[in-house]
């Protein structure tokens, strides 16, 4: 088996959004994604979207009733429950904690050190999707 080139993430999360251009608006400007590739329908919902950071990305579309799609349930649908999380390695967790409490971001876990190490927080996007953000780097340990 040939693994892909190092210097690019092999695995990326894909998440579903009511409002895809909303999504992608909050993550930009809370997170610190940038959007890589966006292509919007004419209807204005997103058909793909890819969202880097650093050297790993994101892919996001607007919610379809697709084969694929009727697989994925949104976190308000199933009482704000979900079944994956994404991790996002930060270099400074209190810095970005800020802009999500500054956006209104549920957070679901404090801020806080880590027995394991870093420093970091989980906080629920505006649709509910859960993120755990923080500087404990799993490549370094």
């Amino acid at each position: 088996m040939t693994i892909p080139k190092a210097t690019r993430a092999t695995i990326m999360p894909c998440l579903r959004y009511r409002d895809a251009p909303a999504a992608i608006d909050w993550l930009c400007k809370t997170l610190g994604f940038k959007a890589a590739l966006v292509v919007p329908n004419e209807d204005g919902t997103i058909a793909h979207a890819q969202l880097s950071y650093g050297n790993g990305m994101i892919m996001l579309s607007s919610i379809f009733d697709t084969e694929y799609g009727r697989l994925l349930k949104q976190p308000a649908q199933i009482e704000s429950a979900v079944t994956q999380t994404a991790y996002l390695v930060v270099n400074d967790a209190d810095e970005v904690h800020a802009r999500c409490v500054q956006a209104g971001a549920p957070i679901e876990m404090p801020l806080q050190d880590e027995d394991y190490g870093g420093r970091g927080f989980t906080c629920r996007d505006p649709e509910g999707h859960v993120w755990s953000i923080g500087t404990y780097d799993p490549w370094e340990h």
